[in-house]
């Protein structure tokens, strides 16, 4: 049975690259290349410099320290988890520097940043490090001017947090439960029970009768949420909010949101990842590249 696109609800998909896609391409052509000698300073591929991106596995050097009016966060270009924090850099315009940890390869470096080796990591130019992606957006909200992600009446940012609550021990552990089996090509179990919990979100956002779940636009509950549904598509598991029309209406907003579309990464990509990182490849969290 096919089930219909991510990108084709609210509206016919349209040919032609992703706006994500198409940005990226824009961002390669006008971002500074590195100094000339820069990548063979630091060792063929184990820590290469591609435009502000780093990329870190075992045996490469530790990076210095962060520059003054950057910060640095500490990713892997398939988390979930680390979007979060990258959609929150993006939406507030914080400038800032990525390295992404081949978490199928971990350079010892890593764990003194965060015992677990987990990322999402951030790390300003005074040394300060504060790990679990959640912390990481409220942070950047909180230390950084501009755009405000969370509310500042109590009871508005008391109501996002509890969506998040909502989500987080509803609807993220059985996603976590079929993504693993869809790698395993096992019969994805407990689509009814996915049905039921987003059945709860799109109850929210009826009763809010907005777009976004923060409001008339994208706040953090919308960029905290957003990653395990830009992998629905890639899961076959779309078929999951058919009959939510409210969630796939906020769906379709957040596709055209700049730092959703700027962070988007293809279906088939996301696909590739997984198969790769099933098989504890060390290539996967290079894949598309």
């Amino acid at each position: 049975m096919s089930r219909p696109s991510a990108r084709s609800l609210g509206k016919a998909a349209k040919e032609g690259p992703h706006p994500g896609e198409r940005a990226r391409a824009a961002e390669r052509e006008t971002s500074p290349r590195p100094a000339a000698g820069r990548q063979e300073s630091l060792g063929p591929r184990r820590y290469m410099v591609c435009d502000h991106l780093l990329f870190s596995s075992a045996g490469s050097a530790p990076p210095g320290p962060v520059p003054v009016g950057l910060i640095r966060v500490y990713s892997m270009r398939f988390c979930p988890f680390a979007q979060r924090t990258l959609l929150v850099l993006k939406a507030k315009g914080i400038r800032h520097e990525v390295i992404n940890i081949n978490l199928k390869n971990k350079p010892e470096w890593f764990f003194k940043k965060n015992p677990l080796g987990l990322v999402p990591v951030l790390e300003n130019s005074r040394g300060q490090v504060i790990c679990e992606s959640a912390i990481t957006c409220e942070y950047l909200d909180e230390a950084y001017p501009g755009k405000k992600l969370l509310p500042d009446d109590p009871y508005e940012k008391a109501c996002q947090k509890m969506v998040f609550e909502l989500f987080s021990k509803v609807c993220v552990p059985p996603l976590v439960k079929d993504s693993v089996r869809w790698q395993k090509k096992e019969n994805i179990s407990g689509l009814e029970e996915l049905r039921k919990e987003f059945s709860k979100l799109d109850e929210v956002l009826a009763n809010k009768e907005t777009t976004f779940f923060g409001g008339n636009s994208p706040s953090l509950i919308d960029y905290l949420i957003w990653p395990w549904f830009e992998r629905l598509e890639a899961m076959e598991l779309n078929e999951c909010i058919d009959h939510t029309a409210n969630l796939k209406l906020w769906m379709a907003a957040m596709m055209k949101d700049p730092a959703v579309a700027s962070l988007y990464i293809e279906p088939s990509t996301h696909q590739q990842f997984f198969r790769l990182y099933l098989q504890d490849s060390p290539e996967a969290c290079d894949c598309g590249l």
